[in-house]
């Protein structure tokens, strides 16, 4: 894929162990950087199942070789089928809304650009979906206008660690789909770059995710800044309620 920049974080190992060989593979949100490392937050998954790993090694094949990309079985890649996959998972919370069954998107990222993606959160919202996304950076969304994106809200939460992970989770009918990134939402990720999307498949890690990723940033009333529908922001604060910031609960809990 020439002039596409790799900005995917795979690791794959294949390990002899007695007469098989065995494929692990580790797939991140974040860089594979000392320093970064310590300054920002990020999510990586560890991981043998045979479908991911297959995906990897054929990733790999693909980067390094002059073959055609072949059709993945679990991960969403870019520039091929990341951005539809993201599209189809808001389009399915869209058709559940409308069906009566409860529907929710929570997505967390650095910047949320893309015209298409942004198009389709705002038809979710008029079909009913509760939309709450955590960006740190730059959004080209508005949330809470009338007729258009009611139903959506917007955080970005600034504090002692760089807020990096990507994390995508749709409630999917309670049968919830949970996906970590390297990629945001825009157009260089979904259509320039060599990106991927990898499912939280075993219910404990999905579990850890959402209560670790997610919940805590949706709960945080001290750092964190709430978009209003004119594009500018207003911090958020304790008020009567007790006060909660995400990054030092996330540290306690860790030190217990």
């Amino acid at each position: 894929m020439v002039g596409h920049k790799t900005h995917a974080k795979l690791a794959l190992v294949i390990r002899r162990e007695g007469s098989e060989l065995k494929r692990y593979a580790h797939l991140g949100t974040g860089n594979y950087h000392a320093r970064t490392a310590k300054m920002y937050t990020d999510f990586g998954l560890m991981t043998c199942d045979e479908d991911i790993t297959a995906d990897a090694n054929s990733l790999f094949s693909q980067i390094t070789g002059l073959g055609k990309a072949g059709k993945l079985r679990r991960l969403w890649q870019a520039p091929f089928t990341l951005h539809s996959e993201v599209i189809a998972a808001i389009k399915r919370e869209t058709e559940l809304a409308v069906a009566g069954i409860p529907a929710a998107i929570v997505a967390k990222m650095n910047s949320l650009l893309e015209p298409q993606v942004i198009a389709a959160l705002y038809a979710a919202s008029q079909a009913g979906v509760k939309v709450d996304l955590i960006i740190r950076g730059v959004c080209a969304l508005r949330p809470g206008i009338a007729g258009l994106s009611d139903n959506i809200r917007v955080r970005s939460i600034v504090g002692r660690f760089l807020e990096h992970t990507r994390i995508f989770y749709f409630q999917n009918g309670g049968d919830e789909l949970v996906y970590l990134s390297s990629a945001d939402w825009m157009d260089r990720n979904f259509f320039r770059r060599i990106e991927t999307g990898f499912p939280i498949l075993n219910p404990k890690l999905r579990k850890r995710v959402i209560t670790e990723g997610l919940k805590p940033y949706l709960r945080d009333n001290v750092q964190a800044w709430e978009m209003q529908s004119d594009g500018s922001y207003r911090r958020r604060k304790p008020g009567r309620a007790k006060a909660y910031q995400a990054q030092s609960a996330l540290l306690e809990m860790i030190s217990r």
